[in-house]
């Protein structure tokens, strides 16, 4: 039996990581710092639309992942008034199923990348009124203190 594995996802992917704290660190220097909130790891690839954008923010934004009074999860960070640090992360498109070392081959290319990531960043400023976010292909720094620890995968086309 042959099964054919796709190749390109078309579609955005993060990583949401609830957390209390959050920064950036570039040489040395914080650029990007949050107190509770979510810190996303962003991945985007060349088939990336405006309405990928559109749909992921939509969801970590509105994502209820926070507890309420009787601490369940219900609460979004909109609810919760919480912050968001947003870093670009190309490795979320490491295709690890040959050999030993990733292919980074889905990863959209660096300008298309960055054009979507800022637009990413806007998209979610109309939620939050605190968006942080890391320093676009530099040799970042992150530290967090993740909260639970409630770590989830999302992407745009929803296949999780």
């Amino acid at each position: 039996m042959f099964i054919e594995i796709e190749t390109r996802g078309d579609y955005m992917r993060a990583v949401v990581q609830r957390v209390n704290r959050a920064q950036v660190v570039v040489e040395g220097e914080t650029i990007g710092k949050i107190g509770n909130g979510i810190l996303l790891l962003l991945g985007v690839e060349d088939a990336d639309t405006d309405e990928d954008i559109k749909y992921l923010a939509d969801k970590v934004c509105n994502l209820r992942i926070f507890d309420d009074s009787e601490g369940k999860m219900n609460l979004s960070l909109v609810d919760v008034k919480g912050e968001l640090l947003v870093v670009s992360q190309f490795t979320l498109y490491g295709d690890c199923r040959k050999g030993r070392r990733p292919n980074y081959m889905m990863a959209a290319k660096p300008d298309y990348a960055e054009s979507m990531y800022l637009k990413f960043v806007e998209e979610c400023k109309k939620y939050v009124d605190n968006v942080a976010t890391g320093q676009f292909q530099a040799y970042m720094k992150v530290e967090l203190e993740n909260d639970g620890p409630v770590t989830l995968i999302l992407d745009s086309k929803k296949n999780f």
